[in-house]
């Protein structure tokens, strides 16, 4: 019972924060001058077992210049960073990352009420794709039932054709694969599409969108710095992008 407590109470924490985020979008809406980003993507299913897939991408069309200074696994990081970032800005600090050496905490204003706890992150780049990948471990939101170690986020940055010699164009998806949460069986599973799910597109949606700017945010740990280059990182693995599937 406690813990379903606590879950209904971050749940319903988020969804404060979503009338937040609605509010600001509104009203904090700024122009872009540097980049040029397409309407974001989404696709959310939840399969038989009760994990969640969740998939937002966009493309954004920028100076090939930029793009050149940009693709590096500093900035990689980087953009990782501006994840979090975003997420602690757009809920007015009610969710916040507390970084450790070997994780990240999602936490609703501070410790122990951690929503999600993720692994280190894991770097993967070569001259076409980008990946940084955080293995989801636990938290108030994750279902007791998950397998730990197999959900993870993602974000996954990919160069697309040019439209020209002087631009380039990158597709950017965040994903969510492999996550069981708390409120995914019965009634639960609607409050989670109308609460957790949302949240998750909106919050999502508006970073993708903030990466028109170009303004990423120097990582809190700093694990890559200049000199560095693409070989200082793994290969990203080499699979078939999946297809969109049903909705929820």
């Amino acid at each position: 019972m406690r813990t379903g407590a606590l879950v209904i109470a971050a749940a319903t924490a988020l969804a404060t924060a979503l009338l937040a985020l609605v509010v600001r979008r509104r009203n904090g809406a700024r122009p872009v001058a540097r980049a040029v980003l397409t309407e974001p993507s989404d696709d959310t299913t939840i399969d038989e077992r009760g994990a969640v897939r969740s998939v937002q991408a966009a493309e954004l069309t920028l100076p090939a210049a930029a793009l050149a200074e940009l693709w590096s696994p500093m900035h990689l990081e980087r953009l990782a960073r501006t994840y979090w970032r975003f997420l602690s800005r757009w809920t007015l600090g009610i969710v916040r990352v507390k970084y450790d050496e070997d994780e990240r905490a999602v936490v609703f204003l501070t410790r122990p009420f951690v929503l999600l706890r993720f692994g280190a992150p894991q770097y993967a780049m070569d001259a076409q794709r980008g990946i940084v990948r955080w293995r989801i471990a636990s938290g108030l939101l994750v279902s007791r039932a998950a397998h730990h170690g197999d959900g993870y986020l993602q974000i996954e940055i990919e160069r697309r054709a040019a439209p020209d010699a002087a631009h380039a164009r990158v597709r950017v998806q965040v994903e969510v694969a492999n996550f069981h949460p708390a409120l995914a069986s019965g009634i639960a599973r609607w409050l989670y599409s109308a609460t957790q799910s949302r949240i998750h597109v909106i919050v999502t949606h508006g970073f993708l969108r903030s990466l028109a700017r170009l303004d990423l945010a120097r990582s809190v740990v700093g694990r890559y710095g200049p000199p560095d280059d693409i070989d200082d990182v793994p290969d990203p693995p080499l699979q078939p992008r999946r297809e969109p599937s049903a909705a929820i």
